[in-house]
């Protein structure tokens, strides 16, 4: 992949990233926007959207002036595993709780890394898990069991 930059992987990655965060706002545009204190369903979305954007501006920047080496493969299997893992979380999080579901997620995402180890992995899902229970569920009260009917949850 021939880039017009000194480091190919800095350009494609913050072209990637202001492409997702355009097409992010452009979706919610329909939608409407509130303020900071009343926010209406495309104001998280946008925001997070704009931070995108700038991160991969900033990558673009970056990578006419950083010299890095260039992109030499792209592995499928990592991405497959990663988009596979998200479906399977979408899936399952209802039934079995998010304390079952994003374990699972994080674990196998993580297997799609050539630098998977399985202390570190599941020590990370463990911390992501009740960081997620605690704010998500517990603080700002998203409507997800922390374990779900199917075991025994509710």
């Amino acid at each position: 992949m021939a880039s017009p930059a000194q480091n190919p992987k800095d350009f494609w990655t913050g072209l990637i990233y202001v492409a997702f965060g355009a097409a992010f706002i452009w979706i919610a545009q329909d939608y409407g926007m509130g303020t900071a204190f009343r926010m209406g369903p495309a104001y998280f979305p946008t925001v997070l959207a704009g931070i995108l954007i700038l991160i991969g501006l900033m990558s673009l920047g970056r990578s006419f002036f950083r010299p890095g080496a260039p992109i030499t493969s792209f592995t499928v299997k990592g991405l497959l595993i990663v988009v596979l893992s998200t479906a399977l979380f979408g899936v399952i999080v209802r039934g079995a709780g998010l304390a079952v579901a994003l374990p699972i997620l994080v674990i196998v995402s993580g297997y799609a890394s050539v630098d998977f180890r399985w202390g570190r992995m599941l020590a990370l899902a463990a911390g992501i898990t009740v960081f997620c229970v605690l704010v998500f569920l517990k603080g700002l009260g998203v409507p997800l069991p922390v374990v779900g009917p199917w075991l025994g949850g509710g």
